[in-house]
């Protein structure tokens, strides 16, 4: 099995995914991260590292999940400012998000199991 993982897969696989808004997202801050790093020292110009780009996107869903759950918290309560269909559209974006961590997750535990079962 051919698996090669680049630092941006993730903000590309999201916009394939339609998911436009986590892609540019994630595309920005790995630019701030490397734009940080260019400026401390000369030599770490490089991108960030998949470890990187995939931790930002598991606190992005975290933060979807906790966004969603308290809009929810708030129609359950009877706010008159956070509509139901805000909240529903919320609640959508937080479980794709996962749907597409968790799919990433199983994809490198296959490609390292695949590795590990391999004869040397």
């Amino acid at each position: 099995m051919d698996v090669k993982l680049k630092p941006f897969d993730f903000a590309q696989a999201a916009a394939r995914a339609g998911m436009s808004q986590v892609a540019d997202r994630v595309a920005a801050k790995l630019r701030e991260s490397a734009a940080a790093t260019a400026g401390e020292a000369p030599a770490a110009s490089a991108p960030p590292s998949f470890q990187d780009s995939f931790r930002l996107a598991l606190r992005q869903v975290s933060q979807a999940q906790l966004e969603a759950g308290g809009l929810q918290r708030e129609v359950q309560l009877g706010n008159p400012t956070v509509s139901l269909e805000q909240t529903m559209v919320a609640m959508q974006k937080a479980q794709i998000g996962f749907q597409a961590a968790l799919t990433v997750r199983n994809k490198l535990v296959q490609a390292y199991s695949d590795v590990m079962n391999m004869q040397v």
